[in-house]
């Protein structure tokens, strides 16, 4: 079986490396808020191209934190809208709601599976307060277009960076310091990826980054001090460390997941795939290689039969979630066909050549 991604296999890539930095935590007797985190933080931050990185315990918590501090800084009430793809992982939209605040969801390009921005400014209305931008499967989702609205209506521009790392907008620019705010997830099987979870926040606001910090520190500035009613949710000491080890090979690793599109893209010849369109190969770190299929089921079991393990993201769309009942009955006709199309292919900077062959040879042999 070729799996959808080897963790052991990404994580032994730079395995002694990262036994070496366990066993600095291990032995140093800090395990929380220490110099593992500070210099994770600065050497993200500069990598992303921010002021600031705050590092918190999981990409949720980044997203909700940003959110939570505007509310606290009063650029937000409850009741406020945010403008969300209609297709995208359920965090995105949790993060929204645990707030208080009203998701408009928006529908993405067929194309490009991004949120499309000549659907935007109908959405907005005089309650409309931010636009959560997701840049899905690791493709750069802003476009000058977007950024125009959020000028032209004064509204914060959040990105969902957790599929990201390392995506640049037009060569320029990373995701992740395009926006105001942005949430970063470093879960095992992200591009970046932790040995368990982990996230954080990149602004150049200095007074949310304060904010941000202390709302995840038990909403403390300083110790038992408490300005704000917040929450647990740090960054420990060893994943920092261990995500230190991994950045330095990201732009690395980014390449090789580029080629293993390229090859996709090049040697697929099935006409029941629809292959993604790729316009700046910059502006996609392929965090998934995701087709799309009529007879997406069919072709999952055709290439499981053979061997090859796939995955769909996602097979329910938000809206029609059980937890969001009040949605059900709503109509996304894009989201919904993406959602019964999408499937991912195998994707990561450790699949073989032999590995790729395979794939290829079995997807181009569906009937």
């Amino acid at each position: 079986m070729i799996p959808f991604l080897s963790l052991k296999d990404v994580t032994a890539a730079h395995g002694e490396e990262i036994q070496a930095a366990v066993k600095r935590v291990v032995e140093s007797g800090w395990y929380l808020q220490g110099n593992e985190n500070t210099s994770f933080e600065k050497n993200y931050a500069d990598y992303i191209g921010c002021s600031y990185c705050v590092g918190c315990a999981n990409g949720l918590d980044a997203l909700i934190w940003i959110f939570r501090a505007y509310l606290e800084l009063g650029v937000m009430k409850p009741g406020d809208e945010v403008i969300v793809p209609a297709n995208t992982y359920i965090a995105s939209i949790l993060a929204i709601t645990e707030n208080g605040l009203t998701p408009v969801l928006v529908e993405p390009d067929i194309n490009t599976y991004q949120l499309d921005g000549t659907k935007i400014e109908a959405a907005i209305t005089s309650r409309t307060k931010a636009i959560l931008l997701v840049h899905l499967y690791g493709q750069c989702a802003y476009t000058d277009v977007i950024g125009g609205l959020c000028e032209k209506y004064n509204l914060k521009l959040v990105e969902d960076n957790a599929q990201a790392h390392g995506c640049r907008f037009m060569g320029g620019a990373r995701t992740g310091s395009i926006g105001h705010a942005a949430g970063h997830s470093f879960y095992p099987g992200k591009n970046l990826g932790a040995l368990g979870d982990g996230g954080a926040v990149t602004t150049n606001d200095e007074q949310l980054a304060e904010c941000v910090r202390a709302l995840a520190n038990y909403g403390s500035t300083r110790k038992y001090v408490f300005k704000y009613i917040g929450r647990n949710s740090r960054l420990d000491e060893i994943q920092a460390a261990v995500l230190n080890v991994k950045l330095k090979y990201l732009d690395e690793d980014t390449e090789r997941r580029r080629e293993v599109a390229r090859y996709y893209i090049d040697n697929i010849t099935n006409p029941a795939v629809i292959l993604p369109q790729i316009q700046d190969w910059q502006a996609h770190v392929f965090h998934l290689f995701p087709v799309r299929c009529a007879r997406r089921d069919e072709l999952q079991k055709f290439l499981a039969d053979n061997g090859v393990q796939t995955v769909i993201h996602y097979p329910i769309p938000p809206h029609l979630q059980e937890c969001y009942k009040e949605w059900n009955s709503w109509s996304f006709p894009i989201t919904e066909q993406i959602h019964n199309e999408e499937l991912s292919l195998p994707m990561s900077p450790v699949l073989t050549v032999e590995e790729l062959q395979k794939v290829v040879s079995i997807i181009n042999q569906f009937v």
